[in-house]
């Protein structure tokens, strides 16, 4: 970790900033319904790195040569309406921003429902997508329910080739089916990290 530059500092920089993804995610045009391969991770609550003990991961293939995932289950102290004081459909709302994992701390994420995949994203399960679009964030959050089916992401998770096939091999992590209600709904009422900031990936 960064001396001086805390979790909340990484949040501000990365929302402000917008420095997202776009590039990565390689958005398919509209004619081009381009979906990736996702299923859930839950880990054992006695792993010794704390970014993933009890973490729950929307793991996805196609983004990389190995999987990337996002913890959706790590609400951090930040409310997303601090980070977009020119919106006032937000100042009333108590929504976070969810840290997403340890690598890459400067980049933005975002889940969230759609009837119909709009261009900038990527279906990542049925009715749910996945994009780091600039332009289409602040349209959802222009929404008179902007945060409604929405949850924003810093940083995410990565495995090196045939490592995460390793740690599901010796018990660390359990896979369920990655479904959009399990995605959305009961959200953590404690923020992350309680006592320490999470570890940088080595």
């Amino acid at each position: 970790m960064r001396s001086g530059f805390s979790l909340a500092h990484r949040v501000a920089a990365a929302l402000l900033t917008l420095a997202l993804l776009s590039a990565m995610l390689h958005p398919a045009g509209a004619a081009e319904e381009k979906s990736l391969t996702a299923i859930f991770l839950v880990a054992r609550d006695e792993l010794p790195d704390p970014n993933f003990a009890g973490a729950r991961v929307l793991a996805m293939n196609d983004l990389g040569p190995a999987p990337i995932g996002i913890i959706i289950n790590r609400p951090t102290r930040i409310l997303v309406s601090s980070l977009f004081p020119g919106l006032k459909q937000l100042t009333q709302l108590n929504d976070k921003v969810y840290f997403g994992g340890p690598v890459d701390l400067e980049s933005v994420w975002f889940l969230f429902r759609a009837a119909s995949r709009p261009e900038q994203a990527i279906k990542a399960t049925e009715g749910v997508y996945l994009s780091a679009s600039r332009k289409l964030l602040f349209q959802l959050l222009a929404r008179s329910k902007p945060m409604e089916g929405l949850r924003i992401f810093i940083g995410h998770s990565g495995w090196a080739p045939g490592q995460l096939e390793a740690e599901i091999a010796n018990g660390d992590w359990r896979l369920e089916h990655a479904s959009s209600d399990a995605l959305f709904s009961g959200k953590p009422e404690h923020p992350w990290p309680s006592t320490q900031e999470p570890k940088d990936a080595t």
